[in-house]
């Protein structure tokens, strides 16, 4: 579930008590993914001057430790346990997991709101910004690294090469982010959502978000829909913005270029081929081809 290096640790308290801590170790890693991701101390600050702030946010942060010699930092956090990843929902999953898909949803569109106008705090200046150079390195590379693919997609050229198709995403007002909002990031426990693995925080467009949990063939359309409205309602009471089909649409696109741009061998892999459809789908979409 997580980037780094991490263990269940059992603590004895003074009192005699036990008690189970989810422990991140930065252990000598970096996954620093072109920018997008942070390591444990970025993570840890993210815990520090945004989520532990929040009233009702869990897990929550116990601490951090940093080694006098090497530097490093261990980030621990509160264990829950008797939970099930949003992705991996079984008992009772028809009924459920669209039931938690759409809180996921919600709860990410109140938190978009309530930290868009915080952007600027320079209690937040540590966090990533997406900018046009970043949006364009992932296309830049996608097709650097789809080489063998070019005469299969001949269209990659002419999105790829352009600054269009993320235009959106910089012409809305930002808010911070989780970067990785996918179902595995959600836990659930009866009625209660967990997000975790917060390093890839940012501040950029809010529709990544959405477009994160969304993402994939496997989940309906209507669930993917009543998502949709969940997150709108929860992020605009006052009604949905005329832009945001155009904006949600240009985070697919980005969301499809963050994989495919990450590593040469994932831009050509079987698994990833479907990817290209669903860029080109939504780029005609767009007026982009």
């Amino acid at each position: 579930m997580s980037t780094f290096p991490n263990e269940i640790v059992t603590c004895q308290l003074a009192n005699g008590r036990k008690r189970r801590v989810f422990a991140k170790y930065q252990a000598g890693q970096s996954h620093e993914s072109y920018g997008h991701r942070g390591d444990i101390p970025y993570e840890t600050e993210v815990y520090r001057r945004i989520l532990q702030p929040l009233p009702e946010f869990r897990p929550r942060c116990l601490g951090a430790y940093t080694d006098a010699l090497t530097g490093e930092v261990s980030l621990f956090l509160e264990y829950l346990g008797d939970n099930v990843r949003l992705s991996d929902m079984v008992w009772k999953r028809s009924v459920r997991q669209p039931w938690a898909m759409a809180q996921a949803a919600r709860w990410i569109g109140h938190f978009h709101a309530s930290h868009q106008e915080r952007v600027d705090d320079d209690s937040l200046a540590f966090l990533k910004r997406y900018d046009a150079e970043y949006y364009r390195g992932w296309s830049q590379r996608t097709y650097e690294f789809a080489r063998l693919l070019h005469g299969r997609f001949p269209w990659l050229a002419e999105l790829c090469k352009s600054d269009d198709w993320f235009a959106p995403l910089l012409a809305e007002p930002p808010s911070v982010i989780h970067g990785e909002f996918y179902a595995k990031t959600v836990l659930v426990r009866k009625q209660s959502l967990f997000m975790v693995d917060w390093e890839s925080a940012a501040v950029a467009a809010g529709e990544i978000d959405l477009g994160a949990l969304t993402e994939g063939k496997h989940w309906p359309v209507a669930l993917v829909r009543k998502c949709e409205r969940a997150y709108v309602r929860a992020r605009w009471p006052e009604g949905e913005p005329g832009s945001f089909r155009r904006t949600l649409d240009a985070a697919k696109i980005y969301l499809h270029f963050r994989w495919l741009g990450e590593r040469p061998d994932w831009t050509v892999r079987e698994k990833n081929l479907s990817r290209y459809d669903d860029l080109y789908a939504t780029a005609k979409r767009l007026v982009l081809l």
